[in-house]
């Protein structure tokens, strides 16, 4: 038992001395190539079992011959040992390389392809990580350029829309300040309609602004759909009656919702507005809301005649204002922008479908449980 305990001890000696030089090898060399690191472990595992082996064989006084014997087959295992550790090497520096290529195609705008040769399993997952980042780039870039397109969309409608008024302004101040107007006080009027006009216009920008840098604050509250609806239908009726549009809550359920009553409430008017003013006269805008598996729907159904397929996924882009035959005289496209970004602050989501003789605008919002407060 001692003996065994002093092999053991002798051969402990010998591979710990090796192991330290090679730890220190290794920490030299830690930014070079790695097969160049795994020739230093392979040499490394040898020295020490060399090591070891020569030191027992001075404690045990072996022969001559029997240490020249232990040598040569320790030599053997080393020089197979480097081959394999060098053939390892050079195999995972080359898969890592491919990579490193394929990887570098992405980050130029490309897509990633991974390597078609096979690599270790942590490469492999290093490729898929990396497949995966670069579909996710290329949506990026996607919603980059849709967004860049739609703010140039928008920069051009706003300065249109902002051309008109203010040269209709300059044009009606310049005959009140010369004393040609017919009709001053009709001048007056039209001066504060323009600039009610362009003061919605501003209030459009700053509150969606606010959504897309984050900054909407919800004042949370638990109200009833009927009592939105109703205070909504109400706001909207001069509008629809100037237009000879029939306006229709019939089909509106009293459910709870938990909701910033405000906010919501600007919702519906913009929803209600658009769908005024793109019904003909005699048309019909018909607003319901029910219970569903998703929570609650309510929904907006107007007489415009349809939008084509090809421009449905862009109605809530922000500027967007579709063909000319359904742009309005008046708006700069925010209305329906500022629709969706407020419903998906509420943890809901809007959408859009035609339906026989024009489209119906869905508001889906979670259902609250619980009665809910009269009023918004």
């Amino acid at each position: 038992m001692l003996s065994t305990l002093l092999i053991a001890l002798y051969a402990f000696a010998g591979a710990a001395a090796a192991g330290l030089a090679g730890a220190g090898a290794l920490r030299l060399i830690r930014r070079r190539s790695l097969t160049l690191s795994l020739a230093v472990v392979a040499a490394v595992a040898v020295t020490a079992m060399l090591a070891g082996t020569l030191a027992v064989a001075q404690a045990m006084f072996l022969s001559a011959h029997d240490l020249s014997v232990v040598t040569t087959v320790v030599a053997m295992a080393a020089v197979v040992s480097m081959v394999t550790a060098l053939l390892l090497g050079r195999w995972v520096v080359a898969r890592s390389r491919e990579l490193a290529v394929a990887a570098r195609s992405f980050g130029d705008g490309g897509d990633f392809t991974a390597p078609d040769a096979p690599a270790t399993a942590e490469l492999a997952e290093v490729s898929r990580e990396l497949a995966a980042t670069s579909a996710r780039l290329a949506e990026s870039r996607m919603r980059e350029r849709a967004l860049e397109s739609s703010r140039r969309e928008l920069v051009a409608w706003i300065s249109h829309d902002l051309r008109t008024p203010l040269a209709g302004l300059r044009a009606m101040s310049e005959a009140l300040e010369d004393g040609v107007a017919t009709d001053p006080q009709r001048y007056l009027r039209q001066i504060r309609t323009e600039v009610d006009h362009l003061n919605d216009m501003v209030g459009d920008l700053f509150e969606l602004s606010r959504i897309h840098a984050g900054t909407l604050a919800l004042s949370l509250s638990r109200i009833s759909l009927y009592d939105l609806v109703s205070d909504a239908l109400a706001g909207a009726d001069p509008l629809a009656r100037r237009h000879g549009v029939r306006l229709v809550g019939d089909l509106v359920e009293p459910l709870p919702v938990e909701v910033d009553g405000k906010e919501m409430s600007r919702v519906l008017g913009n929803l209600l507005v658009n769908a005024i003013r793109r019904t003909p006269a005699d048309g019909t805008v018909a607003v319901a809301a029910a219970r569903s598996a998703d929570g609650v729907v309510l929904s907006v159904s107007d007489g415009c005649g349809g939008i084509p397929e090809q421009d449905l996924p862009r109605v809530f882009d922000t500027g967007w204002r579709g063909s000319h035959a359904r742009t309005p005289p008046a708006g700069a496209g925010l209305g329906l922008a500022i629709v969706q970004g407020i419903v998906e602050a509420h943890r809901g989501r809007a959408t859009v479908r035609n339906i026989s003789g024009g489209c119906r605008f869905e508001v889906t919002l979670p259902a609250a449980t619980g009665p809910a407060a009269t009023g918004t």
